[in-house]
């Protein structure tokens, strides 16, 4: 057999087809990987200059700012609430829904019926009124359904009877009116007043609903909530520490002795 022999015109090209695919392998394929990198990199570093720094200062500018208030930012402990009356979990997270709790599985089974979830809204609430915190509600949409029943709660705060409003909307009844009745519309504010009849005079929560005292507050809490970092609800402020989510009130429970006893 003979040694096939190749000009040196067929070794030219042979060396130019060598060097073009490293070409194509190192600058082509290459730049592409870099670029995606170069993207993700970019990603990562936007939404690191888009997450607020939360510290004390902007909690107490986030409390003074709210509507729905209770104390002030001398107190030792501040509690912001971000949520939404229709938000399911932010429903769990009140802990007048016993049903709903106990359908969400053990996690959220409360003390009182046999579990041991501590739900936050009602151990804020005796902290408040003990006079050892002070604490705000911020709306934020996190289920689509609750601008109505939000509204009633300004409305209800304006009277002196937020936590008496607080209750029933976050009780299954109240569940069931904000998700399959009321929603977001705003021809059904009588339904909305009768409900909490019990709490608010009835023509006087309708005339409030109806008004545009409130117009607005909606999207301001929203604006709060995006200046605080908050992105989905519930979401808790224990002073600077956030929770997002329905936490037990038994793992804020440290940093609110903490703060008590400093």
């Amino acid at each position: 057999m003979e040694n096939k022999k190749f000009s040196p015109t067929q070794i030219l090209i042979l060396l130019g087809l060598v060097g073009l695919g490293f070409y194509i392998g190192f600058s082509g394929v290459g730049r592409d990987n870099n670029k995606k990198d170069e993207k993700q990199n970019d990603q990562k570093t936007q939404e690191a200059v888009k997450a607020p720094v939360v510290d004390i200062e902007l909690v107490k500018k986030s409390f003074s700012d709210a509507v729905i208030k209770f104390g002030d930012t001398s107190k030792k402990v501040i509690f912001l609430e971000v949520s939404d009356p229709s938000c399911p979990y932010c429903q769990i997270a009140e802990g007048y829904n016993n049903e709903l709790n106990n359908g969400a599985g053990d996690r959220f089974k409360m003390v009182e019926d046999g579990g041991n979830y501590l739900a936050p809204g009602k151990e804020m609430k005796k902290l408040v009124e003990s006079g050892d915190a002070a604490f705000a509600m911020i709306y934020r949409n996190g289920h689509g359904n609750g601008e109505v029943a939000m509204k009633a709660l300004y409305c209800a705060f304006k009277e002196g009877k937020f936590w008496e409003a607080k209750e029933l909307l976050f009780s299954s009844k109240g569940y069931s009116l904000i998700n399959d009745t009321v929603k977001n519309d705003m021809t059904k504010t009588g339904l909305m007043a009768d409900f909490l009849a019990s709490a608010v005079n009835s023509k006087t929560m309708k005339s409030c609903l109806d008004g545009n005292e409130f117009k607005d507050q909606l999207k301001k809490d929203t604006d709060i909530s995006t200046t605080l970092g908050v992105s989905g609800t519930p979401g808790f402020f224990v002073n600077d520490k956030m929770y997002s989510g329905a936490y037990s009130f038994t793992d804020m429970k440290p940093v609110v002795d903490s703060a008590l006893q400093n």
